[in-house]
């Protein structure tokens, strides 16, 4: 369990199936060591501009796209390679972006923060705190309105929470039963300054409360709980529940971004999170447990991931700079 004074709510796990389990740690390993290069490559001076990494909260996002159907969307703030990893969006594409290349997904105009593809129902990171939140109603708004059956999540952290379009787009979502799941990823520290001093109410699953928006909190941190919560949720949701809130309470590993050296907190409590509640080490060693995959076969899949990521990195390299005419392109929708 997350070391924190905010308790999530009581469940009854489910017990992902063998090959569930495998997945899971397969996709939370490949954002993981995606993140790694990224911070890497970002100190050789190879990315430039904002890189704001997903390492240690990698459950929320996989637990959540293991919970959708195809064609549910998905939308979120800056932190985002892991979403667009999770959504199956490919590591190549996702490099090239951070390079400022034009084999980017967006062309390499948009960069870590300003990401999109449409095919994978990804639709963009913003670097505007808040900014997903208006967005994603917006999504779901357009679900109920051609009665397609999708299901909107919308991400945003703790920091965002306390900004106010989030409730004028809360206010639209209950009034139209929206359905949009709004998913808090609760890293405890926003850009820096922990929710105990920033927040009057710092449960933040209860800010939907004077909208009659129901909400909860939910280990971040165990894939089992976000799943659970995730395919009850989903489902409730496309049912006609109208909107919900989900507070992912999580932990950021890195500083809030690449040039912060998050002298905020303690050392002591990072390796606390790392050694006790790391979301990959708990499904790793439950599939160990339980045998489904040996030592072996586990480092072999490690192994695949590290050079598919290495692979990204030189397809990011040896990718061309955009051409000049690309400044007057994808301005105006067509």
């Amino acid at each position: 369990m997350l070391n924190s004074k905010k308790k999530s709510k009581k469940i009854n796990k489910i017990h992902l199936t063998n090959s569930d389990e495998v997945s899971a740690y397969t996709e939370m390993l490949k954002i993981r060591r995606f993140e790694e290069k990224a911070g890497q490559l970002y100190g050789m001076g190879k990315i430039g501009g904002f890189c704001h990494l997903y390492i240690g909260q990698e459950a929320v996002v996989v637990g959540l796209q293991m919970s959708i159907e195809k064609g549910d969307q998905l939308i979120t703030t800056y932190r985002d390679h892991g979403h667009m990893i999770a959504c199956g969006m490919d590591p190549k594409g996702v490099m090239a972006e951070l390079f400022g290349k034009s084999d980017g997904y967006s062309k390499g105009k948009g960069g870590s923060m300003h990401m999109f593809s449409k095919e994978m129902n990804f639709y963009g990171g913003h670097g505007i705190v808040g900014a997903s939140v208006p967005l994603g109603t917006g999504l779901a708004f357009a679900n109920k309105y051609r009665k397609n059956d999708r299901v909107a999540l919308t991400y945003f952290g703790d920091g965002a929470a306390n900004q106010g379009q989030v409730y004028e787009s809360f206010n639209m979502a209950k009034l139209w039963n929206l359905p949009c799941i709004y998913i808090i990823e609760n890293n405890r520290y926003a850009m820096g300054t922990s929710i105990q001093r920033s927040s009057a109410q710092s449960d933040l699953s209860q800010r939907g409360i004077s909208f009659g928006i129901e909400g909860e909190q939910v280990d971040g941190m165990d894939i089992s709980a976000v799943v659970e919560a995730g395919k009850r949720i989903v489902d409730r949701t496309r049912n006609g529940g109208g909107p919900y809130i989900l507070e992912m309470l999580t932990y950021r590993y890195r500083g809030h971004s690449m040039s912060d050296p998050a002298q905020y907190r303690t050392r002591d409590e990072v390796n606390e999170v790392r050694d006790h509640s790391d979301p990959i080490e708990s499904v790793k060693n439950r599939i160990l447990k339980k045998k489904i995959l040996s030592e072996v076969a586990l480092k072999d899949i490690d192994s695949v991931i590290k050079k598919q990521i290495l692979d990204a990195a030189v397809f990011a390299e040896n990718s061309p700079l955009p051409e000049e005419v690309e400044l007057w392109n994808d301005v105006y929708v067509k």
